[in-house]
């Protein structure tokens, strides 16, 4: 990627972008090679799947806690979150993608914790490049009978479905990454998909 190239394409001075690339290197998405250039990152399974673990982890106790609360304003919201992303899937993945984000931050302000949501955001970015992969492949309707499992559950006040539903849908990238690996091999970092996935 070229600086001059970039800000001439968003038609801004060079500083904003040297920011902007000095911001994407330390998040692991650029890298900066002195007198050599400024290249896009290969997506790293390691990251993802480390990613992906936290994210579990924390997401797991946010919809315990979201179902806990048993807000049937937050469960009607949550659902028609649901039907807004039955209808972006006509409009393609970008705007189901943002959907989907704000039913994970409805989820963490829910839970009186959307500070989390902030936290998870950075670290999972190489999550979402593969996100954006896999829905660019794969049904989105399956996410959609994810999401509202999810939904359904903090709208009974049932902690352990809630939390299995969560764990169900965030491990749904352990099934996809394989696949999409596979798919785009010029993607992907060298370690090699079958060597890290089994």
């Amino acid at each position: 990627m070229s600086e001059i190239d970039t800000a001439a394409d968003y038609e801004v001075s060079r500083q904003p972008v040297r920011e902007a690339f000095i911001k994407l290197a330390e998040e692991g998405l650029l890298e900066v090679r002195p007198q050599r250039g400024t290249f896009v990152r290969k997506i790293s399974i390691k990251a993802v799947m480390d990613a992906r673990f936290v994210r579990e982890a924390v997401e797991s106790d946010v919809v315990r806690a979201a179902a806990r609360a048993h807000d049937p304003e937050v469960a009607a919201d949550l659902l028609r979150q649901i039907d807004d992303q039955r209808r972006a899937v006509e409009e393609g993945f970008e705007r189901f993608i943002q959907l989907d984000e704000r039913f994970h931050q409805t989820l963490a302000q829910a839970a009186g914790v959307s500070g989390a949501w902030q936290v998870l955001e950075t670290l999972k970015l190489q999550m979402d490049r593969v996100r954006y992969l896999s829905v660019m492949r794969f049904p989105m309707e399956k996410l959609l009978a994810q999401h509202e499992a999810v939904a359904r559950a903090i709208e009974a006040g049932d902690e352990a479905a809630a939390e299995a539903a969560m764990r169900h849908h965030l491990r749904e990238i352990l099934s996809d990454l394989p696949e999409i690996a596979l798919a785009n091999p010029d993607l992907f970092e060298q370690s090699g998909p079958a060597r890290d996935l089994g």
